[in-house]
């Protein structure tokens, strides 16, 4: 039997009844196969980040980060995150669209992937507080791999 990793899975949703929808995916994660271990943090209000930047326009997003302990293979857990999203109602319009519901790899133990099908750490986690914050709310000592660490990173985006 394989060792369970720890992956870092960030939630975003402003559409529908984000709260519902959160409570909703974290159990589906829960029940995946080779899941041991979820945790999730507070969730948190952020603005939508659009293409263009920051759009307060937008309906705000609500955030959370989720550690997972899975044994389930990186590529596999991505696949079963996309099938949650789509069970709750996500349809891919627009890239950074509004949507019921996000469920992105950020992290998956200390592994590196350029793939374009799974590139691990998420490119640009360590560009957003709505990420770094709620990660931190559930470890305090992460970091991403090849970036540094989570805190040091969240203070480098405040002014």
């Amino acid at each position: 039997m394989s060792r369970a990793m720890t992956a870092v899975v960030a939630l975003g949703a402003n559409l529908g009844d984000t709260a519902g929808t959160f409570e909703d995916a974290i159990r589906a994660i829960e029940a995946l196969p080779l899941v041991d271990r979820v945790i999730c943090s507070a969730p948190i209000s952020s603005i939508a980040v659009t293409l263009d930047g920051p759009d307060p326009s937008k309906p705000g997003y609500l955030n959370a980060v989720a550690l997972v302990d899975t044994r389930l293979a990186p590529s596999l857990l991505l696949a079963a995150l996309h099938d949650i999203e789509q069970d709750n109602g996500r349809v891919r319009r627009e890239r950074w669209g509004d949507r019921t519901l996000d469920l992105d790899l950020i992290a998956y133990g200390q592994v590196i992937s350029a793939d374009p099908h799974l590139t691990i750490p998420h490119p640009r986690a360590h560009e957003r507080d709505f990420v770094l914050a709620p990660w931190l709310d559930v470890d305090p000592g992460a970091t991403i791999p090849g970036r540094g660490a989570v805190r040091d990173l969240l203070q480098a985006l405040r002014p």
